[in-house]
């Protein structure tokens, strides 16, 4: 599911550092709204400028979210980089940063692809999901779910409704995920299986975009992601 060593963690902080402006679009579906769409610039040095007509590098479906939320829970792909990015934003927010696959290796004793090889993946869900139910009732935290966790109807449902929690999407491209998670293969039993990763990619891409919030993030580094973040968590 991801990587645990000081190396693998560099590769997947090898975002492009190139300056760039993140453009977002907000849709905030209202009653008695005249105005439902707004747009913003968000350069790199944080600031807010308003704009015309972005292209949806970030696009925000805000109407069922309480603001400002109470928790934030980061989804995307593997190597979309959750586990970076969780920690810094969770720092800024003096919030506190749990990653699940780790609190349930940590339950059940064994590595996630252990589990997936003792059990299997069904049964890997379940406790997946379980521990996801019971982790988003806790406030003030950035929660980074595995992967795969959105492909369950219950666990989506859960985190689109859960009051005070806001779910975002970090958008990455197959080829960057690849990228970053090269060498990694032994810890993530879904990179493993070559032959139904890009099926597995595109069947989660439309899953993950009915999150709240959803991010490209493959020409930013890990703090213009937070930033992105946290002005969507603050929009009113």
């Amino acid at each position: 599911m991801k990587a645990r060593s000081a190396g693998v963690r560099s590769q997947r902080n090898d975002f492009l550092k190139t300056p760039i402006v993140l453009r977002i679009r907000c849709r905030k579906e209202s009653l008695g709204s005249s105005n439902p769409v707004r747009s913003y610039a968000v350069k790199s040095d944080s600031s807010v400028t308003q704009a015309a007509s972005p292209p949806l590098s970030l696009r925000m479906l805000i109407n069922s979210v309480q603001f400002p939320p109470r928790r934030i829970v980061l989804t995307g792909f593997m190597g979309s980089g959750k586990t970076t990015v969780g920690p810094l934003l969770a720092q800024r927010l003096g919030w506190q940063f749990l990653d699940v696959d780790d609190v349930i290796e940590a339950e059940a004793g064994i590595s996630i692809a252990e589990i997936f090889a003792r059990r299997g993946e069904a049964a890997f869900r379940d406790r997946e999901h379980a521990t996801i139910a019971r982790l988003a009732a806790t406030d003030a935290l950035v929660l980074a779910l595995g992967g795969g966790a959105i492909e369950r109807p219950e666990t989506r449902d859960l985190l689109l409704t859960a009051p005070g929690t806001l779910l975002v999407h970090l958008e990455v491209e197959l080829a960057t995920a690849l990228a970053r998670c090269q060498g990694t293969e032994h810890t993530r039993p879904v990179l493993a299986d070559q032959a139904n990763l890009a099926s597995r990619y595109q069947r989660r891409l439309p899953l993950y975009r009915t999150a709240h919030v959803s991010i490209s993030v493959d020409a930013l580094t890990p703090d213009e992601v937070a930033d992105a973040i946290l002005h969507a968590a603050t929009l009113s």
